[in-house]
């Protein structure tokens, strides 16, 4: 994949969408990787008894895998060279199914002197935000 040209980037570009899911195997491998071991995240009944409406995502693996958009996009992970969000809604993860998560990328600033792109992602599952202000800084 070719790196984009910062100079043919304009505010508002979509840069990508992209649908993923997660099932509760997702969360039982990530949680082995990881070492978050809450059971929050596996155990519908500890869920609701800690006020969750059930086992949800780890909001780690939720912000880590949207963002591989914008990694694919700028055709190297280590061209993002900042990444932050603010968790707005835990993602629920039913059983059995999947959890389905929207993602957009747009473009939200450019700044050619510094040879980087701002990435506003759009995060939603059922249209309701999920992750908010989830900004990347890419140096392209």
């Amino acid at each position: 994949m070719t790196r984009p040209d910062l100079a043919a980037l304009s505010v508002g570009d979509v840069i990508g969408q992209r649908t993923v899911t997660f099932d509760r195997a997702a969360l039982v491998r990530y949680a082995g990787a990881s070492g978050d071991l809450n059971p929050i995240h596996w155990n519908d009944r500890f869920a609701q008894e800690a006020g969750l409406p059930g086992v949800i995502a780890h909001g780690m693996l939720t912000m880590g895998t949207v963002v591989g958009l914008v990694t694919e996009w700028a055709g190297d992970p280590g061209a993002v060279v900042d990444y932050q969000t603010r968790f707005t809604k835990p993602v629920e993860v039913p059983n059995p199914g999947v959890a389905t998560i929207d993602v957009t990328a747009t473009i939200g600033a450019v700044d050619a002197e510094a040879g980087t792109a701002r990435v506003d992602l759009a995060v939603t599952v059922d249209g309701a935000k999920v992750l908010g202000r989830a900004q990347a800084q890419v140096r392209l």
